[in-house]
């Protein structure tokens, strides 16, 4: 986490990281407008935040589009914040919704563990429930199926949805229409795609939730950083997380 302190030290990395803040997805040009400093200085600014896990940036055509990552801020508050700021932190931890156009979510984090191991994590429904708020998820996972995000304490599922692509253990495409409030069921259906990429002893996994509304509510996508940081310590510890949280809904 030292590189993550580092990043966060500069005045000039948290104001872009504040701009991300209030919209995600932004090109070079558009932060170097924000900032007196050429851009190559920003450049440098975002390639360290880059390092640290901070900032994830995918190409869109000809562009290259820069995006908050708060999977590291999750673990900090995870390690350090005292349980009675949980909704406090919480609160900061998820993104804010974008207000102009169509949303888009990139969360990264490493774990270590293999590609096969972190698959399995994510498409069994038992080891899932361990980290995902006490919900597991059951389909037989073949391209086109279809499957169920189930909690033992609710009446119907909680999400629904199609399994688009399935490269096990690789990449995983899913539609996902949510169910657990009415708020949620009217926003229709959104996409989640998990990718694996093994590094060293590690993997690499990029969740992007995206094709959300342009005021699709935090609810729907605000609970990743949570998840995802579960599914680390899971991994590595073979303990759940035991923030408050998490164990919101993790109880039958």
């Amino acid at each position: 986490m030292e590189t993550v302190f580092r990043a966060l030290a500069d005045p000039t990395r948290r104001a872009l990281l504040d701009a991300l803040f209030e919209r995600d997805g932004q090109t070079l040009v558009a932060l170097t407008a924000g900032h007196n400093m050429t851009r190559i200085g920003v450049a440098k600014h975002l390639r360290l935040l880059e390092e640290a896990g901070l900032v994830v940036s995918r190409r869109r055509g000809r562009e290259k589009l820069h995006f908050l990552n708060t999977i590291p801020i999750r673990l900090i508050h995870d390690r350090w914040v005292s349980k009675y700021t949980e909704p406090w932190a919480a609160g900061l931890a998820s993104l804010k919704h974008e207000l102009e156009q169509p949303m888009e979510k990139i969360f990264e984090i490493y774990i270590r563990t293999t590609p096969e191991r972190l698959w399995e994590a994510i498409t069994d429904p038992v080891i899932r429930a361990k980290y995902h708020f006490g919900a597991g998820v059951e389909s037989d996972w073949t391209p086109g199926s279809r499957y169920l995000l189930i909690h033992p304490g609710s009446d119907g599922p909680l999400a629904e949805g199609e399994n688009v692509v399935v490269d096990r253990p690789r990449r995983l495409v899913q539609t996902m229409h949510t169910l657990w409030s009415e708020e949620a069921e009217r926003e229709g259906t959104s996409r989640v795609t998990w990718e694996i990429e093994p590094i060293g002893d590690s993997c690499r996994l990029t969740v992007t939730h995206d094709q959300l509304s342009a005021d699709a509510p935090p609810e729907l996508y605000g609970g990743w950083p949570m998840i995802l940081s579960g599914l680390k310590t899971w991994l590595e510890t073979g303990q759940s997380l035991t923030t408050p949280g998490s164990l919101m809904y993790g109880q039958n």
